[in-house]
C-alpha cells in the first residue's frame, strides 16, 4: 500500500466536519506542491498536533497554497499518562536529535533548564525551528501528538515550579545516593516529569533543592551517560510502559 504524505494543519484552523474546506499555506504547502508535487484529487493526510488527524482531498493548487476537501476526521484519545524530560542547558549539536526521538517515542514534552554548570544561557522562550524539527518527525513516524516546548531561565527555582504540574518528579542522578532505578512501572501512571543534569552535571546544591522538593532521585545504570542519551533512555522507558504486551 503507497504510504500517504502527512502535513500539519494548526489546530485553529481545524475543520468541524466532513466536507469543510481547509486552507494548507506557508511551509507545509510549498512542501507538499514544490517538493512532493502534490495534484489535485490526490488524497492527503493532515494532523494538527493535538491529537487530531485526517485524510483530504486537493481541490485547487497554486505555488503557495493548496485548498483541500476533509474526507475523514480522526480523534486520538490521550493515555492518560506521560514523560517530560527537563534537560539542563548546554551548547549541543544534538538537539535535533532529542526532538525526533521524543516525538517517536511519543513524549509529552521537553523542557531546558539553566542550570548552574550550563553552557550559555537558555533562551526567553522556545524556537521556532524547534517546533518544525518536531512536526517533521511527526510526519515521519505518524504521531498525532507533538510534545510541548518550554524554557526555564530561572534555574532549579523555576524547575521546582514547574514540576507542581506533575503527578510524579524524578532526578536522574549519578550519585550512590540514587538507588532506585527508573523503570517502565514508575513511569506507567499519571504525568511525570524526569531531571536530566547539563553535561557538567548537577552541582550539590541543585540536587539537595530538588530533592527536598520532592524530586524523587532514580538511577539510571552504572554507566555515564551524555545528556542525549539519558534522555532517550528515559523516552524509552516510557514508550515501553505504555506499549500492551499480551
Amino acid at each position: 500500500m503507497t504510504r500517504i504524505n502527512s502535513f500539519h494543519l494548526p489546530a485553529d484552523m481545524w475543520p468541524s466536519f466532513v466536507g469543510d474546506i481547509v486552507v494548507l499555506d506557508g511551509t507545509e504547502a510549498r512542501h507538499m506542491l514544490t517538493v512532493l508535487r502534490t495534484e489535485n484529487d490526490q488524497t492527503v493526510r493532515l494532523f494538527d498536533g493535538q491529537g487530531r488527524d485526517g485524510l483530504f482531498r486537493v481541490q485547487n493548487t497554486n505555488r503557495n497554497r493548496a485548498l483541500l476537501e476533509t474526507i475523514q476526521l480522526n480523534q486520538h484519545p490521550e493515555s492518560g499518562y506521560g514523560i517530560t524530560i527537563a534537560i539542563g542547558w548546554g551548547k549541543s549539536k544534538r538537539r535535533s536529535y532529542l526532538f525526533e526521538k521524543t516525538v517517536e517515542l511519543k513524549g509529552t514534552g521537553v523542557v531546558f533548564w539553566q542550570a548552574k554548570r550550563s553552557q550559555g544561557s537558555v533562551p526567553a522562550k522556545p524556537k521556532d525551528t524547534w517546533e518544525d524539527k518536531c512536526i517533521q518527525a511527526a510526519k515521519q513516524c505518524g504521531n498525532p501528538y507533538l510534545p510541548t516546548l518550554h524554557t526555564l531561565p530561572g534555574g532549579v527555582n523555576d524547575l521546582i515550579q514547574f514540576g507542581r504540574y506533575f503527578d510524579q518528579c524524578y532526578l536522574a542522578w549519578e550519585s550512590d545516593e540514587a538507588t532506585t532505578p527508573l523503570s517502565p512501572s514508575l513511569l506507567s501512571n499519571g504525568q511525570n516529569l524526569v531531571v536530566i543534569g547539563p553535561e557538567g552535571g548537577f552541582e550539590q546544591s541543585e540536587s539537595e533543592k530538588l530533592i527536598k522538593a520532592d524530586f524523587v532521585p532514580v538511577t539510571l545504570g552504572d554507566s555515564v551517560l551524555r545528556w542525549e542519551t539519558a534522555a532517550t533512555y528515559c523516552l524509552s522507558l516510557g514508550f515501553y510502559a505504555g506499549q500492551k504486551v499480551s
